[in-house]
């Protein structure tokens, strides 16, 4: 196994990882503080930006037929990961169990919402994010990589951020007013987030680059 494709894995495990986590932790609503704004949003939302960098990384790296494959294996993990929690849900806890049924419940109720919402949500504005990083960088002809990563990483997220929220309100997870609210401090955090991770593209792009030889035979763009 080339360096390349050990790369490339583990790209794609850490995006499949970020996204299972962020549907796993997104009914804890907290506060961040920073000096100048308090954002409100999910747990979820804190690192996922970090989803669409990696995306831009791999596109930038491998092409886009790699890219969307990353895509889909989060997917089919997300898929995996509902149907053990949905299996799990169904047995009966023991009495001395700490965690009982209505715990266990509480906490993964919802989650299949989670799941739907973020298949739709990912899927959608990820093809997004590829596709616009790829004609950026067509049109400036390769050059100003803190452009093509930022604004399509900008718009993909404003896309799955209204998506995914909408689609929880309708299931009721949090009041319908909440909406906009939500949608502007998930958003602003999201934003605010990729702007100040553009360095650890440049870095983490300049390292790949200098220890990864590409085996062009089998690692096409």
């Amino acid at each position: 196994m080339t360096n390349s494709e050990k790369i490339y894995i583990g790209l794609c495990i850490i995006f499949s990882t970020l996204i299972i986590l962020g549907n796993l932790i997104y009914q804890k609503f907290v506060m961040l503080q920073i000096p100048f704004y308090k954002f409100e949003l999910s747990a979820g939302a804190i690192l996922y930006p970090l989803t669409f960098l990696i995306t831009d990384i791999i596109t930038e790296l491998y092409g886009k037929e790699k890219a969307n494959f990353c895509i889909r294996l989060a997917i089919c993990m997300n898929v995996l990961v509902t149907i053990i929690i949905m299996f799990v849900s169904y047995l009966p806890a023991t009495d001395w169990s700490k965690i009982n049924d209505e715990t266990f419940n509480k906490v993964f109720s919802y989650y299949s919402v989670a799941f739907l919402a973020s298949i739709i949500a990912c899927y959608i504005a990820q093809a997004i994010d590829v596709n616009l990083y790829l004609w950026i960088r067509k049109l400036t002809k390769g050059k100003y990589l803190w452009l093509r990563s930022n604004v399509s990483t900008c718009i993909s997220l404003f896309i799955d951020t209204t998506i995914v929220i909408s689609f929880m309100a309708m299931f009721s997870i949090f009041p319908v007013e909440q909406i906009w609210k939500l949608i502007i401090n998930s958003y602003s955090w999201k934003l605010f987030f990729t702007i100040c991770c553009t360095p650890l593209v440049y870095l983490s792009l300049f390292i790949l680059k200098y220890f990864i030889k590409f085996d062009m035979s089998t690692w096409k763009k």
